[in-house]
């Protein structure tokens, strides 16, 4: 699989990858100093309160008025919510989505908080009690915190495909980009896993579009008994808040979206934006190892780069052994490579799978780094559907014309823009070139003319949604507020300092957005 088709962390990848690393990695807690964001300005309104405008009547109306029923679960509430198939046909079949939660620990309520970590394709529910603990005490204390899995996602109406050894052999495979044929040969693998997640799925797979899921998302709110909705959103979430905010300007709370993904971008655009991204967090990471001791990189950053696109070529020759009976491809090192420069706290990880591959040829830490990203699981089996709900999601969102002329031109530039890493980004439009399912309703604006304040939260270098990103995105929407963390990794909001902290919360706590221009 080319790892160009990723555009986002899967939930799994936020979780610390200790329990998977072998005992000899370093663990290191990085801490980030706070700063003094200016003065606060304008102002959202209430969260969880106010006077609702009417919800929909007619065929609709059943949906927006379901009662859930919680039971205790081991996420805290479980429950589950119907939704139609399709909402062009709300009298026609419905679908369940799995939704948990975990109550407010007291003080005012504030009404619910949803959450959605990203992908697409990764678990809100899975991703819950992390958001627990990253989240202040305070929002817990007046929030609850509600997940659900987006429709085609692990528990709801999940899409199903390939088994465990062929989803291996496609993450693995080193694409031949170099040939038409190669490129043809790209296509028909995609189209052949699309067919089987046809087979596998059903008619539904023609349904796990990001219109539909934010869709959803409104009829949760008013299950929950919210007048508005309160959001946070994390890169492909930032995606999905905006669609919300654009399909219900008048029910937007209180929406932080962190790490943005503009629904505007074409394929091109993000395969050359995330491509330069990357390329900038390993020019840091390599930076900072090359300042201490016994880094596997030598010489200049510019050498430790080049070092670097050295040994991925040299993979895709003579891919590494791993002491199993899989070995470490061009493809599966950079998944490996990819996944620590998410968090500059994953660093040390990195530097120690860099120095086991280039120094004693065994691929065995980058290879257990690589399944990370991927939630592959030690005896072969996936811990979720993550990667094909990633195909199928993205396919019905975007559909791109696979020209292999264009695709040539693209690849040209994204290379020349990230010398080491663009290699990996190009070919994109090979994903869904075959995929058996006629791409879904596209917005013509996302404007959000109307809503309430929107905070967008932006790294200044983050690899998977580069700043540039945040920046548009705040732009797009009309009401955007973009506030700006100085610092390396991806997402800002629970990770990195007490200014971005204090930031969110004032907005999710008091509707009190930033002054224009705050950096952290």
């Amino acid at each position: 699989m080319p790892p160009s088709v990723r555009l986002a962390m899967p939930a799994g990848a936020r979780r610390d990858p200790r329990h998977r690393l072998a005992a000899t990695l370093l663990v290191v807690l990085v801490l980030l100093a706070g700063c003094v964001a200016p003065k606060n300005q304008a102002s959202a309104p209430a969260a969880g309160v106010g006077t609702p405008s009417a919800e929909p009547t007619g065929d609709l109306a059943r949906f927006y008025g379901q009662q859930l029923e919680w039971t205790t679960c081991a996420e805290g509430e479980c429950a589950t919510a119907q939704v139609p198939l399709d909402y062009a046909d709300p009298a026609g079949p419905s679908i369940t989505l799995a939704v948990a939660r975990l109550r407010a620990t007291g003080g005012e309520p504030l009404g619910s908080l949803l959450l959605n970590p990203g992908g697409p394709g990764a678990s809100a529910i899975d991703f819950l009690a992390q958001a627990a603990t990253m989240v202040s005490d305070d929002v817990r204390l007046q929030y609850d915190l509600v997940a659900f899995d987006p429709r085609g996602v692990q528990r709801s109406n999940p899409v199903k495909c390939v088994d465990g050894p062929a989803l291996d052999a496609l993450i693995a495979t080193d694409p031949d980009y170099s040939t038409d044929a190669g490129i043809q040969s790209v296509m028909d693998a995609y189209g052949e896993l699309g067919a089987a997640c046809l087979e596998n799925t059903g008619d539904s797979l023609g349904y796990v579009d990001t219109v539909s899921t934010a869709r959803d998302l409104d009829v949760l709110r008013a299950a929950l008994g919210d007048p508005t909705l309160s959001y946070l959103g994390f890169s492909y979430g930032t995606a999905l808040g905006a669609t919300y905010a654009t399909l219900f300007p008048e029910k937007v709370g209180r929406l932080v979206l962190d790490g943005a993904l503009p629904p505007t971008l074409t394929s091109a655009e993000a395969s050359e934006g995330q491509a330069v991204g990357f390329e900038n967090a390993l020019r840091a990471f390599i930076a900072d190892c090359q300042g201490g001791s016994g880094c596997p990189l030598t010489g200049s950053v510019d050498s430790g780069l080049a070092q670097v696109r050295s040994f991925l070529d040299r993979a895709r020759d003579n891919p590494l052994p791993t002491g199993t009976d899989r070995e470490l491809t061009s493809s599966l090192a950079f998944y490996g490579i990819a996944l620590p420069l998410y968090s500059q706290s994953y660093w040390p990880y990195l530097s120690q799978a860099l120095t086991a591959a280039l120094e004693q040829d065994d691929g065995s830490l980058l290879l257990q780094l690589a399944d990370q990203y991927s939630d592959r699981e030690p005896d072969g089996t996936y811990s979720a559907n993550s990667i094909v709900a990633f195909d199928a999601i993205n396919c019905l969102d975007s559909r791109e014309p696979a020209d292999i002329p264009t695709m040539r031109a693209e690849a040209a530039q994204i290379e020349a823009a990230a010398p080491t890493v663009g290699s990996f980004f190009a070919y994109g439009a090979t994903l869904c070139a075959q995929w058996p399912v006629p791409a879904a309703e596209s917005l013509d604006s996302y404007a959000a003319e109307g809503a309430a304040p929107i905070l967008v939260v932006g790294t200044t270098n983050d690899p998977a949604t580069p700043y540039q990103w945040a920046e548009q995105l705040a732009e797009l929407l009309s009401s955007g507020v973009l506030l700006t963390y100085e610092g390396e990794g991806h997402t800002a909001y629970g990770s990195s300092n007490e200014c971005i902290a204090d930031a969110v919360d004032a907005y999710l706590l008091a509707g009190t957005v930033p002054a224009e221009g705050t950096r952290c």
